[in-house]
């Protein structure tokens, strides 16, 4: 393998101290505990990061409660908080080469691949974002008050910053995550603390820096880096968090949207997601395998939104099964420094041992596999796989895999593709294959997902909101439905 040398500046970045930002202090954790985080591409050892308690949490939620309350930051004007984003992205983009080193180190996938996507996607929808910070409006109103009638009143509404943000990302997009939820949150005057996944902390702390240098005020954004049994709970459960925003599996987020409720915490949650990919007969075939095959297998299919079912009208099944097979067997697997790496290793040996898990239940249920299905290492590596043969309720078409692994199964007609797509507990996304414009606008309406792309799959833009239907999640990254999310209405009447 043709493996790139690290930055000067990576190297430095993980040799050094195990620190993360509470206020204006970069600080070990209370008891000095830290965490060992592991290179998945070779399962060594990488750095160490502080392992954060709960008195750590809360000294940063304080952090953040106090810059919001008491600082200069909560008199910024529009246009200030505009340009500090923009700032931040530049800054961000001179460093574009090291925050795509430290996430191949951190979370396995291709360095190449992440600063042409996670990263410039970061940088891109922070200045989308800075261009909202001007943008926040309220309205006037003409009320009627039919119980004073003779009275003259002057009424608007006001939308105000909700407050202190405790943002908990998920490991599979860690920058892009972290920026998806600062972005709005700098843009409308909140503050935040982000609690980064146990296993991918590194680009986080770098974005702290960044913060930093843009000339962000303390405590504006802090940093606490733990588990999420300890460090999370406490995030979760802190009175002085106004809003939380999740990243990461349904059956946490509903844990944390319960917890919200009880003290009515503004929430939005991102959750996990089992997406159709349905191929109608008219589709351009070559395409619609490449574009499945990218779906699932694009960072190792560790996304929320993965094309992880598969439908094709079925005339052309064995054809286009036949076709992302040749793909999955042709892509070269490795280190993600690696520039020629077309996949990278899973998260870590836990997750390969889940995704594992999957297929050998495949084996055993009498399913065929008709390509991969196979682990390997040093690393945390699983083949790309695809299954077929695969009953529509069964475990693999039913739940989350979060990994390399295709199931395909045949459809019939129109409803039958539609019945089978949305029969399912998610609706994140969901991708159509057709040059039938009038079928695939009467397919777009009953497809119950979040999104639903024609042509493609997973096509994330800023201006986009991004969310789910079902157990996919509650609100919208991106876009001014973002805005919404982190901002608070407030009507206000004067009697003249």
């Amino acid at each position: 393998m043709a493996i790139a040398p690290l930055l000067a500046a990576t190297t430095a970045f993980i040799q050094r101290a195990p620190r993360m930002l509470i206020g204006a202090d970069w600080v070990e954790a209370a008891d000095g505990q830290t965490m060992s985080l592991r290179n998945p591409a070779t399962g060594e050892q990488l750095c160490l990061v502080p392992r954060a308690t709960v008195d750590d949490v809360n000294r940063a939620v304080l952090a953040a409660r106090q810059a919001f309350d008491d600082s200069p930051w909560t008199r910024t004007r529009p246009r200030e908080r505009q340009n500090l984003l923009w700032k931040l992205a530049d800054l961000m983009q001179r460093d574009a080469e090291l925050l795509a080193q430290l996430e191949c180190l951190n979370n396995g996938k291709s360095a190449a691949v992440a600063q042409v996507m996670d990263v410039q996607l970061s940088i891109d929808f922070l200045r989308y974002m800075a261009g909202w910070a001007t943008k926040i409006e309220g309205s006037s109103v003409e009320v009627s008050m039919p119980l004073m009638p003779d009275a003259q009143f002057h009424s608007f509404i006001r939308r105000e910053a909700v407050g202190v943000v405790g943002a908990i990302v998920a490991w599979n997009f860690p920058l892009l995550l972290a920026c998806w939820k600062l972005g709005p949150a700098l843009a409308t005057g909140c503050t935040v603390v982000l609690k980064p996944a146990d296993e991918t902390p590194l680009s986080a702390l770098k974005l702290a820096e960044l913060v930093q240098e843009a000339g962000y005020p303390d405590g504006v954004f802090n940093v606490v880096t733990g588990t999420g049994i300890t460090a999370g709970s406490a995030l979760t459960h802190n009175p002085l968090v106004d809003k939380l925003t999740f990243t990461g599996s349904t059956a946490v987020g509903k844990e944390i949207g319960k917890i919200a409720m009880d003290s009515m915490t503004r929430v939005t949650l991102e959750l996990g997601g089992k997406s159709p990919t349905i191929v109608m007969a008219d589709a351009d075939l070559g395409n619609a395998a490449a574009g499945a095959a990218s779906a699932i297998f694009f960072n190792q299919g560790q996304v929320c939104c993965a094309g992880s079912r598969l439908y094709v009208q079925r005339k052309h099944f064995d054809n286009v099964v036949a076709d992302i097979a040749g793909i999955a067997n042709a892509m070269k697997l490795g280190n993600g420094l690696d520039a020629s790496v077309e996949m990278g290793p899973l998260i870590s040996a836990r997750q390969q041992e889940r995704v594992y898990r999957y297929i050998e239940m495949g084996r055993e249920s009498g399913a065929t596999i008709a390509c991969g299905g196979e682990q390997f290492g040093p690393g945390y590596f699983v083949k790309p796989t695809v299954i077929v043969d695969v009953d529509q309720k069964h475990s693999l078409v039913q739940e989350e895999i979060f990994g390399p692994v295709l199931v395909a199964i045949p459809f019939d007609d129109e409803a039958d593709a539609l019945r089978m797509a949305n029969d399912s507990p998610y609706g994140l996304g969901a991708s159509i294959w057709s040059n039938d414009l009038a079928a695939v606008h009467r397919m777009i309406p009953r497809i119950k997902s979040g999104s639903v792309w024609v042509n493609c799959h997973s096509a994330l833009d800023p201006a986009l909101p991004f969310g789910g239907y079902k157990m996919s999640g509650v609100g919208r990254e991106m876009g001014h439905a973002a805005i919404e999310h982190y901002t608070e209405l407030k009507s206000v009447l004067i009697k003249l």
